[in-house]
């Protein structure tokens, strides 16, 4: 044990790039997680508390979880600007008086995420055949919970908040299946139908009555560059009233899908696309063999994937 030790302790020498002895206090995960869970209470009220929420007394609830909220998203706060900061403990007084300046910045942008909100549920429900009522869409679907932790933390990425929208974002992936950057931008009236698998960049920017299917990705055409594209834009516009079926993959900072557009399943798009435009795949042909019989040399020389029952 004391050899496994003292191979760890050097480990920590050696790699101080992701250890965290002798540092400030980092974010805490699950806090944020509580943040959303209580954030999740104001943009659906009703829907997720232990007991019956009543019109008599709603005021002095929303006093007392947003005061819960305040107190913990400050702290949170305060914590993410001193550890991204070399001499952030030096500046603690300064990073506090911020995060009370950015909570409250925040807090004027929750009636924006509710009508945001309101309209990604409608779009859902409309969306969905399989949906029987709006209920059934705020309890259980992954998209509206992915798409509700979007607009969360986008907001608090434009405020330049460190780490806390990321990790916000990236508890809804580990969730949902559903990768949303904190930087894309998002109109009303979102849908996303299923979800598992969508990938959603950073310089995205979606407008409003846009549908994605399962298994999309609005990504960069190359990441090659690393840290050098910092701040560049890499990622595809989508415009007004687009459908994007399952597996298509839009990349690219300069590819703009124009208004109207329907994406088919399986695209690879790397250039823009007229409004108006259906985008398919040429069906593949299939062709179908009489399992009974037997494969000749010259047919596997053809390329025909074959199933064998062993």
């Amino acid at each position: 044990m004391e050899n496994i030790i003292n191979d760890l302790i050097n480990s920590y020498n050696e790699y101080k790039e992701t250890t965290k002895i002798d540092c400030n206090l980092q974010p805490s995960r699950e806090i944020v997680v509580d943040i959303i869970k209580m954030l999740q209470k104001i943009i659906f009220p009703g829907f997720f508390e232990h007991k019956k929420l009543s019109s008599s007394y709603i005021k002095y609830y929303l006093g007392d979880i947003l005061e819960e909220i305040k107190y913990n998203l400050e702290k949170q706060m305060t914590k993410a600007y001193i550890c991204t900061c070399s001499d952030g403990e030096d500046n603690r007084n300064e990073f506090q008086k911020l995060s009370s300046e950015k909570c409250a910045a925040f807090f004027e942008k929750l009636s924006k995420i509710r009508e945001y909100m309101q309209s990604d549920v409608q779009a859902t429900f409309e969306g969905d055949p399989a949906a029987y009522s709006l209920d059934e869409i705020i309890y259980s679907y992954p998209g509206i919970y992915a798409i509700m932790v979007s607009r969360i933390a986008h907001e608090l990425y434009l405020l330049d908040v460190p780490l806390i929208p990321r990790i916000m974002t990236e508890h809804a992936h580990n969730l949902t299946g559903i990768d949303i950057h904190p930087g894309a931008s998002i109109g009303k009236y979102f849908c996303i139908d299923h979800g598992t698998g969508i990938v959603i960049g950073e310089t995205t920017i979606i407008g409003e009555h846009v549908k994605i299917y399962q298994g999309v990705t609005l990504g960069g055409l190359s990441t090659s560059g690393g840290q050098s594209l910092k701040g560049v834009r890499r990622h595809p516009t989508i415009e007004n009233n687009v459908t994007i079926y399952s597996g298509a993959s839009i990349l690219g900072g300069e590819t703009v899908i124009g208004e109207g557009c329907v994406i088919g399943g399986n695209a690879f798009i790397v250039k823009s696309v007229k409004p108006n435009t259906r985008v398919t795949l040429k069906n593949p042909e299939l062709k179908y063999h009489n399992m009974d019989e037997t494969i000749t040399t010259e047919e596997l020389e053809q390329g025909d994937t074959w199933f064998y029952i062993i």
